[in-house]
Parts: C-alpha cells; sequence; structure tokens
C-alpha cells in the first residue's frame, strides 16, 4: 500500500487562487451562538419547524437546541432531561407522523459513559420543550445515524460505542423502531460486529453502488467496510489500515473519522481522520477509477495519501462540492492547536488539484472555533454549500455561508 504525506508550504490565511487558475469560493462567517454550552458535542440539519428549510441542531452537555433558517432564532429542545453529557444526535420521523424527531445518546460525563439513548418528540408547540422516550442503553454510546443496513425498507438506529462493553470487541448495534411505538422503549436491538476496538465513527451509505446500504467504520484497526452478501449476511472487508503502529497501543493506531466523497467520473474516496483524535487528515483512492459500478473490485486495500499531518486533534470531516466544479471537497475541522503555518484550530477545506495525490488547503476559520463536529450544505437556497461548526474549548457554534466565486 502506497503512502504519500503532502507537505504544505504555501498556505493562505483564506480562500487563495488555485494552481490551475479558478478561483475557491469565499466565506462569510456568522455566529449562531457566542454560548451555546460548555461543549458543543454535535451538530446536525434537519427541517425542524417544516417549512422546507434545514435548521441548525447543537447538541451540548446538557441541552438540544435549533436555530430557525433564516432568522437563526434560538429554540430548546430539550434541557436537562437526560443524564449528561449528550453526545450525539440523529434525526429522523421515528413516530411517522411527517413531523422530524430526533434520537440522542447521553450519559457521557465524568467517565460515566452510561450509553443512554432517548428518542425526542416535540410537545404541544415548538417554544416548550420536547419530551424524552426511552430507545435501550448501550455503555460508551459515541455515534448514531439512522440507516436501513438490515434491508427491511425501515431505517434503523446504528450505534457505534467508542469500547466494547460485552465480548471481545465493541458491538456495532442496530436498533430497530417498533412497529407498535411504546412511548418509553426498549426497542430491540441486533449486534452487527463485535470484533474491532475503539470505534469513534461510523458511516453508512451505498459505498459500491448496488442498491443496499453499507456501513463504514473508523476504529483502532484501520477502515472497514461491512455490506451484505447475496445471502443476506454482513461481510467485512478492511479498506485500510489507518495510521500505522502497533495495534491497541495507547490508540495511537488506525482511525477516528470517516466519511465518503465522490470526484469527478464518479470515483469513490473515504475520508478520515487518522489515528482517533489524530493529527492526519487522510484520504483513500478506490482502486479502479473506472469501476463507477463497484468500486470495491478487486477486493484490496485503497490507496493512502496523507493530505495534512499537522492537526491538533482532528475531530470532524466532510465531504461536498464546495466549489459545485463536480468533485467533493474535503471540509475538515481540528479542536487543538496543530503543528503546521497555520496552528488553528478551526475549520479549513482541502481541494483536489489536477494530480489526486496533491489537495490544496484553504482556511475557513483559523482559531475562531475549536471544532468538535461539522456539516456542510447549502441552507441559504443558493446551490452553494454552506458549513455549520460546533465548538469544544470555545462553547459556540458558528456558520460559515458560501458566497461563490467573485
Amino acid at each position: 500500500m502506497q503512502i504519500r504525506s503532502i507537505f504544505w508550504l504555501a498556505l493562505g490565511l483564506f480562500s487563495t487562487t488555485l494552481a490551475a487558475g479558478a478561483e475557491f469560493p469565499t466565506f462569510q462567517p456568522q455566529t449562531l451562538d457566542p454560548k451555546v454550552g460548555e461543549v458543543c458535542y454535535a451538530v446536525t440539519l434537519a427541517d425542524v419547524d417544516g417549512d422546507g428549510k434545514k435548521d441548525v441542531v447543537a447538541v451540548t452537555e446538557n441541552r438540544v437546541v435549533w436555530y430557525h433558517n433564516p432568522d437563526w432564532k434560538l429554540r430548546v429542545i430539550i434541557n436537562d432531561q437526560t443524564e449528561r453529557d449528550n453526545v450525539c444526535i440523529a434525526p429522523h420521523d421515528i413516530d411517522g407522523d411527517g413531523k422530524i424527531d430526533f434520537a440522542l445518546g447521553a450519559g457521557w460525563l465524568n467517565n460515566r459513559h452510561l450509553g443512554t439513548l432517548f428518542w425526542l418528540s416535540r410537545g404541544e408547540s415548538l417554544d416548550v420543550p420536547w419530551k424524552v422516550h426511552s430507545i435501550g442503553q448501550e455503555s460508551w454510546t459515541h455515534r448514531i445515524r439512522f440507516s436501513d443496513l438490515l434491508g427491511t425498507g425501515k431505517p434503523q438506529l446504528i450505534v457505534s460505542p467508542l469500547n466494547k462493553t460485552k465480548g471481545d470487541g465493541v458491538r456495532m448495534l442496530a436498533f430497530q423502531i417498533p412497529e407498535k411505538l411504546d412511548q418509553n422503549g426498549p426497542w430491540k436491538a441486533e449486534t452487527l460486529d463485535h470484533s474491532l476496538n475503539a470505534v469513534h465513527a461510523h458511516w453508512t451509505g451505498d459505498l459500491d453502488n448496488d442498491g443496499q446500504t453499507d456501513l463504514l467504520t473508523a476504529s483502532m484497526e484501520g477502515v472497514f467496510l461491512f455490506r451484505r452478501s447475496k445471502q443476506g449476511e454482513l461481510e467485512k472487508i478492511q479498506i485500510g489500515e489507518g495510521a500505522p503502529g502497533v495495534p491497541l497501543a495507547a490508540q495511537k493506531t488506525g482511525a477516528g473519522e470517516v466519511k465518503v466523497g465522490r470526484l469527478k467520473g464518479g470515483r469513490t474516496f473515504i475520508a478520515a481522520v487518522e489515528p482517533m483524535h489524530g493529527n492526519q487528515a487522510v484520504i483513500y483512492l478506490s482502486p479502479d477509477p473506472d469501476a463507477v459500478n463497484d468500486p470495491l473490485a478487486p477486493p484490496k486495500l485503497w490507496e493512502r495519501i496523507v493530505l495534512d499531518d499537522t492537526l491538533g486533534r482532528g475531530h470532524a470531516i466532510w465531504p461536498a462540492d464546495i466549489d459545485r466544479d463536480g468533485s467533493d471537497e474535503l471540509v475538515l475541522g481540528h479542536s487543538d492547536k496543530g503543528t503546521g503555518e497555520i496552528v488553528g484550530p478551526g475549520v479549513f477545506v482541502y481541494r483536489a488539484e489536477a494530480d489526486l495525490a496533491v489537495w490544496k488547503k484553504h482556511t475557513i476559520d483559523n482559531g475562531g472555533v475549536a471544532t468538535e463536529d461539522l456539516v456542510a450544505e447549502d441552507l441559504t437556497g443558493d446551490g452553494w454549500p454552506d458549513i455549520v461548526a460546533g465548538g469544544r474549548a470555545t462553547h459556540n457554534v458558528k456558520l460559515y455561508v458560501n458566497r461563490g466565486k467573485k
């Protein structure tokens, strides 16, 4: 497996001109909340009020709040209604009433890691606290996402705990929404895998374009794909080894974040931060550039390319076509000061050059947000993906409006 490290010799403080002459979009920063809580653990987007526009949702140690698009007025979803700390969230219409609900993972405070799981339904109006219902519990719950991984036709809540609770490894779980939804749970859980350690993040989607939902995990052992065989069983395939080193050595190997992007022509790449809370921004390129229908054939480790090795606690990534050229860029945030010319923390975008081994770094925010989580999507309706980031040590929530190219 070839590994190439890219060192940045000239980094602009904001958007810069690419070598090919194309201009990079400019961003207008806007603070949605100067102090949402002690830590903004997660941000997501959802049309909370049903007006056709996605709103910003933020998770703190004791609250879940949302900001109405486009005036960004704050409303509280819950406040001190769960065990501290809330750590992860996933939007979905759980009760089938046509309105967004949320699943929430909590109990992270003071290394207790209770892993309590709840779903949140709205009250009599959007100005009153929402109702909290139990789903179940899995210690060390760290990331959640709704996807139909079991192929039942209905999404399940996919849960990745950070550390193992039972058996030899982390139990990746799929909680099925009950046919008759009891307001106080519990939901039936199915174990997807229990072979990996320190699973910091997961992604779901159709990676191999076969019409079925796949699962990617970022763990101490590297990046792995789980997909259903023709017999309906989940099979595990290793995509990358992650940051090199002795496995299970102080959590300094493997991967910590993982998501999927697409390049022009349909070639797939997998974005990662390595190792967990690591210093490296990494992409994995699918083995065959022409294998649009099955980028996993032939099965082998994908090419690993290190884009940047100067991060300080990398903790959030999101592929998106920021410049609308047909290829996804990589939006990345880290929460601590790094070691490069631009120390951060903040939000940065990496854009592929003609040679896919070279990705140019652009600064969106240097020092203004200690990024714990971020998401990129068009929130203004102009077709240009915007960025939302939530801060750890900075305690804030910020929106970066993509103003396009000059």
